[in-house]
């Protein structure tokens, strides 16, 4: 009897493990019932469509449609990768592809040579920024989209094609013989010096693409040579949307000791719950350093950010990253596609996740939303300072995203910009260096006597809203009563496109000395030119240069 005593909680113990073994092995079953059940009745549908449906199908199309349909539930960053676009997911990873290295404009069926790559097979065959392209290869482009042009451009490094264009110089047609390159588009184009003494580097660094670590790291070689009294660093890491995430510790390494946390990932399968350290000798752990972000970082530049500030290494400025905290992984599914998954969230050192959207709940309409408040958790940085997840990173210095006025967007979007650029060089053989290039008064006058008779016309916020108060005037039958009296108010807030360019004169010049710029200059001039009036790096100097002030600002509040 005592014997039965004594073993009675072990057999109720045996039972309740067993119990749970089976009910585990149940759940598993069920689970793999339900796939292949679907799976099945998945496969039956493709089989009768493409049996009895009235017209052809196209498997491919369809399988893409219905894939890209199931994914859609999920997040945007889950998404299949078919083997016509393997070329363009490796190009975001590698910075590498096969072509003739230039950007494409389009203005409505037809199509132009956008931005040209330094030293690239478009400029060595004669191309120009502003030439239209008539055909390829004996194809006509007219009507074609960019990304139908693009697969005709791209190819094999040393192959050749015909591109037949109208100059923009001379506007004449001719045909010019293009041998393709591999284009490596540099994740740092542009690395130099700011601030009154020239004593600040700055870094550009646009993606986080292979190598990139070794590429900001050898620039800050270069600049360090040049100015051994270089005193603190920038590095910009707005628009830059991430990449590997192996390169965005090589990134942090630079200025973080050996054998620091980074990152940490956790996934739904613990293969993903994986610590990264940093695991190289740093560049320099004490040179002040500022690093730039916006709504635009996203991913691999918010680990950089978000490392930065949780060990209090320097100060971030800018506006509030984007918040994606999530990581993806691809996964051969045969024939040479592929499936890029989410398969973890990243927490920086402090602990914290900054991904913005819960994926996981969705509202009646199918609709993702950020995280409630009382989900956002709170966190400490090395020396005690509270940080948030979340929602992004948000930095110790806020300035403002620079937004297009309306007038600014009308003129871009109708390629006003681009196409006056085009006929400044055509008039102008050389500029002076981006930084100290502007536009005269009389430039701009002529810029303005040129946009005469051109349609950029658009609708203030005021007179949308003003619409839309007729329309609902119109529904309620209120219109009638009130039409008068909405008519005088729209006349009353109809703007003056010429009073609106000299309204907006000094958003208008910038852009359009940043468009000539980059004709001569290229992708440095652009940045170069971008790097005048901008309130980010006239924060960056004016704080870089009061390290009493940083190292205040990186101690708890009291």
């Amino acid at each position: 009897m005592n014997n039965i005593k004594f073993w009675k909680p072990f057999l109720l113990g045996a039972t309740v493990v067993g119990g749970l073994s089976l009910f585990i092995q149940a759940k598993t079953a069920d689970s793999y019932f339900e796939l292949s059940k679907n799976m099945e009745v998945f496969s039956n549908i493709f089989k009768e469509l493409n049996t009895y449906y009235v017209d052809p199908i196209e498997p491919g199309k369809l399988t893409k449609v219905g894939i890209d349909a199931m994914l859609n539930d999920l997040d945007p960053y889950t998404n299949y990768i078919t083997e016509s676009d393997i070329e363009d997911y490796e190009f975001m990873t590698t910075g590498k592809y096969g072509g003739i290295g230039a950007a494409l404009r389009k203005k409505e069926k037809e199509t132009f040579i956008g931005d040209i790559y330094e030293n690239s097979p478009a400029q060595k065959a004669g191309l120009h920024s502003g030439d239209k392209i008539i055909s390829i290869d004996g194809k006509s482009v007219f009507d074609k989209t960019i990304d139908e042009i693009s697969v005709l451009l791209k190819g094999s490094a040393g192959t050749k094609i015909v591109m037949k264009v109208k100059d923009a110089f001379t506007d004449a047609e001719v045909e010019r013989i293009v041998t393709r390159g591999e284009i490596e588009v540099s994740s740092v184009p542009y690395a130099g010096f700011i601030g009154a003494n020239n004593d600040i580097a700055y870094v550009k660094l646009t993606q986080f693409t292979q190598n990139c670590g070794r590429m900001v790291r050898t620039a800050l070689d270069s600049l360090k040579t040049a100015n051994p009294k270089m005193k603190s660093v920038v590095l910009d890491l707005r628009g830059n949307p991430g990449g590997l995430l192996d390169e965005a510790v090589e990134v942090c390494n630079i200025f973080i000791e050996r054998g620091q946390l980074v990152v940490s990932t956790k996934g739904k399968d613990k293969e993903w719950d994986k610590n990264f350290n940093t695991e190289g000798g740093a560049w320099d752990t004490k040179i002040p350093l500022a690093v730039l972000v916006n709504g635009s970082s996203a991913s691999a530049s918010e680990i950089v950010a978000g490392t930065v500030q949780d060990l209090d290494r320097g100060i971030v400025i800018g506006s509030k990253s984007y918040g994606k905290g999530l990581v993806q992984t691809t996964r051969p599914v045969g024939f040479n596609a592929r499936l890029k998954l989410t398969t973890a969230k990243y927490y920086t050192p402090s602990g914290r996740c900054i991904q913005a959207i819960d994926y996981s709940h969705r509202d009646e309409n199918g609709f993702a939303d950020k995280f409630a408040d009382s989900l956002i958790g709170t966190f400490k940085t090395k020396n005690g300072r509270i940080v948030k997840s979340g929602g992004g990173v948000t930095p110790e210095i806020i300035t403002n995203d620079e937004k297009l006025s309306a007038l600014a967007g009308t003129l871009y979007s109708k390629n006003y910009f681009f196409d006056y650029a085009t006929q400044y060089v055509k008039q102008h053989k050389s500029i002076a260096t981006p930084s100290s290039f502007f536009l005269t008064p009389l430039e701009f006058t002529d810029f303005s006597n040129w946009l005469s008779g051109k349609d950029y016309a658009y609708k203030t916020k005021t007179e949308i809203l003003l619409d839309s108060l007729g329309s609902a005037a119109k529904e309620d039958k209120l219109y009638e009563a009130s039409k008068v009296e909405l008519a005088a108010l729209k006349t009353k807030v109809m703007h003056d496109k010429k009073q609106d360019l000299l309204k907006n004169k000094d958003e208008v010049k910038r852009i359009l000395e940043n468009e000539i710029a980059a004709r001569y200059y290229y992708q440095k001039g652009r940045i170069i030119q971008n790097l005048r009036e901008d309130e980010a790096i006239n924060k960056s100097i004016e704080i870089l240069g009061k390290p009493e002030q940083i190292q205040a600002m990186l101690q708890p509040k009291k």
